[in-house]
């Protein structure tokens, strides 16, 4: 009762997906159909050839706009295929550029076959281990990427046996093909699914599954058993679904609590079917920008002549690499580059996020650095650029400054005066005794 509740949901889903695509214009796409070659002498691989295909999309299976459209002369007529989508994902803007347009949405179609899993959180959607008759038709897998590289969209169609019209069974789309963020925040992988109401194996239910891989390594993020309504016991701590969100409107968007250096990677989202499954990728980056501190955080007052010892470190970010480099602003706001410094190499944290430092000898004879000015470190970063300045002051300069010679000035002629005022006393006193003592002798 509960699995049938959830379907209704999504048919309603469904519909209002259809009303709102009404209004919307479905594209006429040029697709790839890729396939494999049985191997030679009844060997099991063999070469993968693609073709040109072109793919008119539809809401409504009844319409025949699409067909009565032409195809390209580079392609094969038996590769124009008519899709039915009910829901409309594949009329997103993003998958119809404008017509003339250059860039175009990426596709790929293969044939699909569709087969009972294994996996204990999708086993109980095949428990009967009848294949239905439903299944006895040509079944295709699609993959799509919209022009902004954000959507991407997977489908499984099925088309009656030797025809060219597929009517969508199962689409799971994502918004977050390519997501980032910053250490400790929380993050959604976005990745909802519709069901065709129609076909019989959506009564069995659904399975949603979570994986990660990065660099050959891979493992089990999250699984559920929508029919069981069963969390795997296998699932990574602080990863969950809006269960409540899954069963209503189909979306199985992966919630993780705090983001670490560790998530950063690639994720699968797969929706299973009994006996069908449809999955997206995508790809999460943790970008964290580094945090300076300067080594001394102040500088003693230097003499020409005389080295410095400055140190920068910087140290929280992810992922590598890091630009260091040092910056001089003079008195005269001009600013010049004091090149990398020493540069050590970097250094991983327990948490993964890596530390590296650059160290710059300053030598005030042979720089030019006036009578001081700031110095800063900069570090430029997938995340940002971050700057740290500490101040510099040198005294005894040989060059004075206009306003140090203008002090100079002023101190030569405050001395001149009190010279010349000294000397008018004691030429005045001395003339005034002289007086007096003619006085007494005449």
């Amino acid at each position: 009762m509960a699995e049938f509740s959830t379907i209704y949901k999504l048919s309603i889903i469904a519909f209002i997906g259809f009303i709102q695509a009404c209004s919307c214009t479905c594209p006429v796409m040029e697709c790839w159909f890729v396939q494999e070659k049985p191997g030679r002498g009844g060997g099991l691989t063999g070469a993968t050839t693609q073709e040109k295909s072109l793919l008119h999309i539809r809401t409504d299976a009844h319409s025949e706009t699409a067909e009565t459209q032409r195809a390209p002369a580079d392609i094969n007529p038996s590769r124009v295929y008519v899709i039915t989508d009910p829901a409309a994902t594949l009329c997103h803007p993003s998958l119809n550029p404008p017509r003339g347009s250059i860039k175009k949405p990426q596709c790929e179609i293969n044939p699909f076959l569709p087969q009972p899993s294994s996996l204990k959180w999708v086993a109980s959607l095949t428990e009967s281990a009848l294949s239905p008759i439903y299944l006895q038709a040509d079944w295709f897998s699609g993959s799509f990427q919209g022009l902004d590289e954000q959507l991407g969209i997977s489908t499984i169609s099925r088309a009656p046996s030797g025809t060219t019209e597929h009517d969508v069974i199962l689409s799971i789309t994502s918004k977050t093909m390519s997501a980032k963020s910053r250490l400790g925040d929380p993050v959604t992988l976005d990745c909802s699914f519709w069901v065709d109401p129609s076909n019989p194996l959506s009564a069995s239910g659904f399975a949603v599954e979570w994986r990660y891989q990065t660099r050959g390594d891979g493992r089990l993020v999250l699984a559920y058993d929508g029919k069981m309504d069963r969390l795997a016991d296998t699932h990574e701590q602080g990863a969950s679904l809006d269960f409540e969100a899954l069963h209503e409107r189909g979306n199985a968007s992966l919630l993780l609590e705090e983001a670490k250096v560790r998530h950063s990677g690639t994720y699968i989202c797969t929706v299973y079917l009994p006996y069908l499954l449809a999955q997206v990728t995508m790809d999460l980056q943790i970008i964290e920008p580094p945090s300076l501190s300067i080594h001394p955080s102040s500088l003693p007052l230097a003499v020409p002549g005389q080295t410095l010892n400055v140190q920068c470190e910087a140290s929280g970010f992810a992922p590598l690499p890091l630009e260091l480099s040092w910056e001089f602003k003079g008195a005269d706001g001009k600013s010049r580059s004091l090149g990398s410094g020493s540069v050590s190499g970097h250094r991983q944290a327990w948490d993964g996020t890596y530390s590296q430092s650059t160290r710059l000898e300053l030598d005030t004879s042979k720089l030019d650095l006036g009578r001081g000015g700031e110095v800063t470190c900069v570090a430029v970063h997938a995340g940002g650029t971050r700057r740290a300045s500490v101040t510099l002051n040198v005294i005894g300069f040989s060059s004075p400054s206009i306003e140090d010679s203008m002090a100079m000035v002023g101190v030569a002629l405050v001395l001149y005066g009190l010279i010349k005022f000294v000397s008018w006393t004691f030429t005045g006193s001395g003339s005034n005794e002289a007086e007096g003592q003619d006085k007494k002798e005449k």
